[in-house]
């Protein structure tokens, strides 16, 4: 009946420790959309202190911020023009020490953004080169090149930025600079010792005030293809992880992440770094996580695999392959701060939200580590009816609907009107639809049947089973649209087995009942011997005996 086992091997890379990244549920904070703090309809660093008891009543493991620094706010904070400081918009940086420390004290570890491909236009190295000459040391920190064609007007390559258009600016002087990203987010050279040392100094900044790790920005970008030559093909943002691109995902890229890896191993508190990789296939993308390199990269295909069992098993499938064979874990994600929020994605509604919820306990259930966006236990949909006056981002240059505002709305948290006590003002620098008022932290939290409580009991059994986390998967066999597993206990601590059970098909189907129900994504009906499981649900047992 049992069919073959999956595993991603544990063992601590880094040295003795507790390993607790191999498994942590890791709560990404998107600071401006949290918590207000100062009425100014922006959140900050005090607001997410202020909101340290949920998170931590809620049994994450830590929590990823992103990014807080020194910013003229081009591309929302990931145009940084100080990387040591805390722009005042988000607080100071008595404001980030005294969030470490709280944070800590709830027993939850703080993750910071690092963005090393490229800088604020603001940043003074690129306020010092535009004012240096051509091949000065100034711009060696940067990437110019003179243009092509006669008078050199033609762009150096035919490469496109991801948010669309050109990936060159031109200056006055006739050089050209790349920017991969907006025009104020300019590409630094990581051919130039100088910016290894920066960036060096950057990290041990942070860990010095005690951070617990890093999310690597644009992971994969940072080293480009020699001659920088042409890609050949127009709408080059399609090809993206899908592609090896003269300009991502580079081989060289890796030597960056050996220097990081060892200088995360000199300090003590088992730091980590986490890497946003886009890469073609399963294979390339555990090679940012090889036992010298980082130590976990978000997964992308499970995020955008489909809710289908075939698709969902063949990912899953790939996944814990190709991390076990570079010795480390898995992780999964179902939503960030860059795509759209999945109870849309798996079809918006009742059904979509049903989806959702069976998708939190597989994912959940599954070996290795997983992210949690923040809203997602709320059961938050996009808001895809943003008045256009609001819509701020960068990427929106691809053309119509290629904007992430619609993610990144603040959190709902108590009341009955917007802003639903995200900040003491009157509203919010994005408007948080009046339908929300259902969906508030404060209406769920005493609701047994809501998307909180749903997220707070499994990541409860989650931490409390000894099957669940880090270790193996064994698939059994199931009806056809469903996923079945079971987890079991390794190492030589306590013993245990969960079962899974997800119906991802369009009928209800029969599966056996594996033991003690432990938490189900929605109403399940059973005979003793049986369980009937309703579409786009997901169940959890206590395993008794082996199925």
């Amino acid at each position: 009946m049992t069919q073959d086992t999956l595993t991603a091997p544990a063992g601590d890379l880094a040295g003795d420790g507790t390993r607790w990244w191999r498994d942590a549920v890791i709560y990404q904070v998107y600071v401006r959309s949290f918590a207000d703090s100062d009425g100014d309809g922006v959140g900050d660093l005090p607001g997410i202190r202020s909101r340290l008891p949920h998170l931590a009543g809620l049994g994450v493991d830590a929590l990823w911020l992103t990014p807080f620094y020194v910013s003229p706010m081009a591309d929302f904070g990931y145009d940084v023009a100080d990387y040591r400081d805390v722009d005042p918009l988000f607080g100071t940086l008595d404001d980030a020490r005294g969030l470490i420390a709280d944070a800590h004290a709830h027993g939850l570890r703080i993750i910071v953004d690092v963005v090393p491909n490229h800088t604020s236009d603001r940043h003074a190295w690129f306020q010092a080169a535009l004012a240096a000459a051509p091949g000065s040391p100034e711009r060696a920190r940067y990437i110019f090149r003179d243009g092509r064609g006669p008078d050199g007007a033609e762009p150096p390559n035919d490469w496109e930025s991801v948010f669309g258009g050109p990936a060159w600016t031109r200056l006055p002087d006739g050089q050209w600079y790349l920017h991969l990203f907006a025009p104020e987010q300019p590409d630094l050279n990581w051919e130039n010792p100088e910016v290894h040392a920066e960036f060096a100094d950057v990290l041990r900044f942070w860990l010095d005030l005690g951070v617990d790790g890093f999310r690597v920005d644009v992971a994969h970008g940072m080293a480009k293809a020699p001659g920088l030559p042409d890609v050949g093909h127009a709408d080059q943002v399609e090809m993206l992880g899908t592609a090896v691109l003269p300009y991502f995902d580079q081989d060289h890229v890796h030597d960056i992440h050996r220097e990081w890896r060892r200088l995360l191993d000199s300090y003590a508190g088992e730091r980590i770094a986490v890497a946003e990789a886009w890469a073609p296939t399963p294979e390339r993308l555990a090679a940012y996580t090889r036992p010298d390199e980082l130590h976990q990269a978000f997964n992308f295909h499970y995020l955008t695999a489909s809710w289908e069992a075939p698709a969902m098993r063949r990912v899953i499938e790939e996944s814990l392959r190709t991390a076990g064979e570079v010795g480390a874990p898995a992780t999964w994600v179902l939503s960030n701060h860059d795509v759209k929020r999945h109870v849309t994605r798996y079809g918006g509604g009742d059904r979509g939200l049903r989806r959702a919820r069976a998708a939190a306990l597989l994912t959940l259930a599954l070996p290795g580590s997983s992210y949690v966006y923040q809203g997602e236990e709320l059961g938050l949909p996009e808001v895809l009816d943003l008045p256009e006056e609001f819509q701020q981002d960068p990427q929106r240059l691809r053309g119509d609907g290629a904007g992430r505002d619609g993610c990144r709305v603040p959190l709902p948290w108590e009341g009955e009107e917007p802003p639903f006590g995200f900040g003491a003002g009157g509203g919010s620098w994005l408007p948080i639809p009046t339908g929300w008022r259902d969906l508030t932290v404060a209406a769920q939290r005493d609701d047994p049947r809501s998307m909180l409580n749903l997220y707070a009991e499994a990541l409860r059994i989650r931490r409390a089973h000894p099957a669940l986390g880090d270790g193996s998967l064994r698939w059994l066999d199931g009806p056809a649209g469903t996923l079945v597993f079971v987890r079991e206990s390794a190492g030589d601590g306590a013993r245990g087995r969960v079962a899974c059970a997800v119906n991802l098909g369009g009928r209800a189907v029969r599966v056996p009942a594996y033991g003690t129900r432990l938490l189900a994504s929605g109403p399940v009906r059973g005979d003793g011997d049986h369980v009937e499981l309703p579409p786009d649900t997901a169940l959890w047992w206590d395993v008794e005996e082996d199925g």
